[in-house]
């Protein structure tokens, strides 16, 4: 997709590079209580994504970008959110939260997650970013 296709942004409260990677792993299964990122716990197993949600986010039409909180710093200075977030973004503009922290802390699975996801995207009522 082009530079000036619409965006949606996944943004994870963990900071990117294969030592967290690992260490985030370990935090998931050892501490799952206290693990940071909601996001990560309903979307990824122990080592990959779930497949419904991989599905899920393929059937879109528009360009999927993955964030961790260090490098969406970097893309994105001076826009701060809570983390994790589900956000969209339009050409030219800066990115507008669809999902927020506290509503993927309350979520249980993934199926929940992609429900969500598509009921956002339908009150949006943005013909260019549903799936």
């Amino acid at each position: 997709m082009g530079q000036h296709a619409p965006k949606f942004l996944i943004v994870y409260n963990a900071d990117g590079g294969i030592f967290n990677m690992v260490a985030d792993g370990i935090h998931k299964v050892v501490s799952p209580d206290t693990y940071p990122c909601s996001l990560c716990a309903v979307s990824y197993g122990l080592v990959s994504m779930h497949t419904p949600w991989r599905k899920y986010l393929k059937s879109l039409s528009y360009e999927v970008v993955f964030h961790h909180k260090d490098d969406f710093a970097e893309a994105y200075p001076g826009h701060e959110i809570a983390l994790p977030a589900i956000l969209v973004r339009k050409a030219g503009a800066m990115p507008e939260v669809l999902i927020g922290k506290d509503e993927l802390d309350a979520l249980e699975d993934v199926n929940e997650l992609i429900a969500l996801t598509q009921q956002r995207l339908a009150e949006r009522k943005d013909a260019a970013l549903a799936a």
